[in-house]
């Protein structure tokens, strides 16, 4: 069975030093997340500047309410421009999440890649149509639209550019 992928590019009015280190600060995690999804960070040693090796764990609440244990991995970091985790245990065989930051011109290109793998085969497949997709596709609708009110519309405006495949 195939991996799927989402990839969503925004544009932020700020600099690359303010996105970095809102973004690569695990704490911040919860703000730009739906509150239905109950997410929080639970583990007590991560550490308050990222570096690979760090573990970071969470509950969240995908389905129905109930509450699932999600530990990553940061496996790469370079310093200002990505940083990747890595799923080690939780809802998905694979989570692979890139995120990506650029200085352009008035602001940063944060782009977010993520390969994902549903359990159970075939079923994981047919979930995965019915809703994790969506799902996965509202959480970065969701965290697009908080980073424009934390930090500001880009100027000009521009599009929900996410891409699932």
């Amino acid at each position: 069975m195939a991996a799927h992928s989402i990839k969503t590019v925004q544009k932020i009015p700020i600099s690359l030093e303010r996105a970095w280190d809102f973004f690569s600060n695990p704490a911040n995690l919860q703000a730009i997340t739906p509150d239905d999804m109950g997410f929080k960070v639970i583990s007590k040693h991560h550490g308050d500047t990222m570096y690979a090796g760090q573990i970071i764990e969470y509950t969240v609440k995908p389905v129905l309410g109930i509450p699932l244990y999600w530990m990553t991995e940061i496996t790469q970091v370079k310093d200002m421009e990505y940083f990747i985790d890595e799923q080690r245990f939780g809802p998905y065989s694979l989570w692979h999440h890139q995120h990506h930051f650029k200085a352009i011109p008035g602001g940063v290109e944060m782009t977010d890649i993520v390969h994902y793998k549903n359990p159970l085969g075939f079923l994981g497949n047919i979930a995965n149509g019915i809703f994790v997709r969506n799902k996965l596709k509202q959480i970065f609708n969701y965290r697009f639209q908080k980073v424009e009110e934390m930090f500001g519309q880009w100027p000009g405006g521009q599009e929900i550019d996410t891409k699932i495949h």
